[in-house]
């Protein structure tokens, strides 16, 4: 009997590295869409109040270094 390159891999393995390529691919999309998320926020604007919080805690630092 001859053997061809697929009968020489038990079909346990092909089933497996089915398996492994569609989990790498479904991490793939998830890290694209988190990504996407990601950029999303940082390009939000900063509140004005927010903003408002930030320079009244940066004048006391500066009123008590001082």
């Amino acid at each position: 009997m001859i053997d061809s390159p697929d009968s020489s891999r038990p079909k346990g393995d092909q089933k497996g590295e089915a398996g492994l390529e569609e989990a790498r691919l479904r991490q793939q999309a998830i890290g694209v869409k988190l990504r996407h998320m990601f950029d999303e926020v940082v390009n939000e604007p900063v509140p004005d109040e927010f903003l408002d919080i930030l320079k009244r805690a940066d004048a006391k630092s500066s009123d008590s270094a001082a």
